[in-house]
């Protein structure tokens, strides 16, 4: 009776694969078990299952603590913590879902690929969507990525509904959605992550800058990352002050996410 309990208790809880199977294991020495009445090996294997079952109730998640650059001029870094993530795919995830529900898997895709196509109809006619225990979904525009900012001075280019797309989904979450998982959330510790360092000074890093805005039309952040090797938070702040500058040799144009640095004439 006894191990009927547990397996019950198991098939409400079963999330990690891995217990499952010593679950499993255990369960085909049962037989055995039964037949050799050797109470040692009983309370063995039964101590080996609350160690299981201990491990598949409590499903730890591990968090990173990440360093960020000193921003207050205090000399001192700050620390920011965010989740060590595991990737799902799709299909795990449909698998879970169904069996969790007791419906079978392509009941589950028809309905998740029913919701996708609608969601993206009515983002697509400027709806902002609202899923009950999920979130808000609207859809974000900008300019295509091989066009320009436009600004609202005298003089400047203007741009067309062919220059703006969709460059995005925004997502803001039910606070439902967000009780639940902090509920169900244990954490552990991690890794630790440190800022990462540049080699180049900054005569260097400017003289990368002008070489790629001299085969470029303009820089971005990113671009500025990729040939400096800076973190991102660094290349932003270095780049802003960099324009600031004139005796750097480049100036920035735009706002926001669409600031974007090119050579000063």
């Amino acid at each position: 009776m006894a191990y009927k309990k547990v397996g019950r208790c198991l098939v409400k809880l079963e999330s990690c694969q891995y217990l499952l199977k010593s679950w499993q294991d255990l369960l085909k020495s049962r037989q055995d078990l039964i037949k050799s009445r050797q109470d040692s090996y009983f309370f063995r294997c039964f101590d080996y299952l609350c160690i299981v079952i201990k491990q598949l109730i409590i499903m730890y998640a591990k968090y990173i603590k990440q360093e960020i650059p000193d921003l207050n001029g205090t000399g001192r870094t700050q620390a920011y913590y965010k989740m060590e993530l595991t990737p799902m795919t799709f299909e795990q995830f449909i698998s879970q879902c169904a069996r969790e529900g007791k419906m079978e898997e392509a009941q589950i895709l028809g309905v998740l690929t029913l919701v996708s196509e609608k969601l993206a109809l009515c983002m697509a006619e400027g709806r902002s969507v609202k899923l009950n225990g999920i979130g808000t979904f609207h859809a974000k525009l900008g300019m295509r990525s091989d066009m320009l900012q436009d600004a609202f001075e005298e003089g400047e280019p203007t741009h067309n509904a062919k220059s703006i797309t969709v460059t995005g989904v925004s997502f803001r979450a039910d606070p439902d959605l967000t009780q639940s998982t902090r509920r169900k959330c244990v954490l552990e510790k991690g890794g630790v992550s440190r800022i990462r360092k540049t080699t180049l000074t900054l005569d260097q890093r400017i003289q990368k800058a002008h070489e790629f805005l001299e085969k470029n039309m303009f820089m971005r952040v990113p671009d500025y990352e990729r040939i400096t090797g800076l973190s991102h938070s660094a290349a932003t702040r270095e780049l802003r002050q960099l324009a600031l500058n004139p005796s750097s040799g480049i100036a920035s144009k735009g706002s926001r996410s669409q600031k974007y640095y090119v050579l000063r004439k």
